[in-house]
């Protein structure tokens, strides 16, 4: 008895440090590239340092300053338009591809292959394409707008009212088809047989898809809108590549904001 109870103690053990040794090595690069760059971002914030003299302790300075600056808080409201667009479009589009792809299509792989490209496409080169796309006199979206009888199309990227919806446009068409793959898998979660019970109740489809596909959906939506709002709050590198921020400050999201800042005051706890 003593002998099993030592044997089963040795495997819970090794177990244990097995376990333990799969953990540690994400727990390291957690604390040492994620937690520890958190805390002295925070602490840092209530300083005044440029990277080169010493640290000085500049107490609530920085939060007065920036919440008072107009074009922060105009970046502040562009990134709040960017991301509400963003989220709302992108969900919208990538679970009506989903519940579009998930019946029985011809060519259902391919499209669901060509519509998740975008996602894994260098932003450079998404970039040079939707420039060529939207450029106001030869652009095929303009030469189609005049061609519906649209005289006077936007200039698009060139033009301070209309270069967000031009970006908000190339987000939701790269980033859906990443998207659409999760509401993919969700749906396919769901069991065959409540849509066949609901059918033999006298469910409509619309019905179906509230009662059933929605509430079944919770999970994947809820990550699909954390996921988006995030990334949409780090954009950088698609609004950089298109716009550099403008025309004037018409694009300047908070990253870019943050960029510009760091290059003209050098003041890391601004930053």
């Amino acid at each position: 008895m003593k002998q099993s109870t030592k044997k089963s103690m040795s495997l819970n053990t090794r177990n244990t440090l097995t376990g333990i040794g799969f953990i540690l090595p994400n727990f390291v690069g957690f604390f040492c590239f994620v937690l520890i760059p958190i805390i002295f971002s925070f602490v840092l914030a209530f300083t005044k340092w440029d990277g080169f003299t010493e640290i000085t302790f500049a107490g609530l300075n920085n939060f007065v300053k920036i919440f008072s600056s107009k074009v922060f808080l105009n970046s502040l409201c562009i990134t709040a338009t960017y991301t509400v667009f963003t989220v709302a479009l992108t969900t919208v589009a990538s679970l009506g591809l989903a519940l579009l792809l998930n019946q029985k299509l011809k060519g259902r792989n391919f499209f669901r292959s060509a519509i998740f490209f975008p996602y894994v496409a260098s932003v450079v080169a998404v970039g040079v394409v939707w420039n060529n796309m939207f450029q106001p006199d030869y652009g095929p979206i303009n030469q189609f707008l005049r061609a519906i009888g649209i005289v006077d199309p936007p200039a698009w990227f060139a033009s301070t009212t209309w270069a967000l919806p031009a970006i908000i446009i190339v987000s939701v068409w790269k980033g859906m088809g990443y998207y659409m793959i999760i509401y993919l898998a969700g749906l396919q979660g769901i069991s065959p047989s409540l849509y066949e019970a609901a059918r033999i109740d006298g469910a409509s489809s619309w019905h179906m898809f509230r009662r059933i596909t929605v509430p079944m959906l919770t999970s994947s939506t809820f990550f699909v809108v954390m996921m988006l709002t995030i990334n949409s709050f780090k954009t950088f590198d698609l609004i950089f590549t298109l716009t550099e921020g403008g025309p004037g400050t018409a694009t300047t999201v908070l990253a870019k904001y943050i960029s510009k800042a760091l290059q003209k005051r050098c003041q890391h706890g601004y930053n």
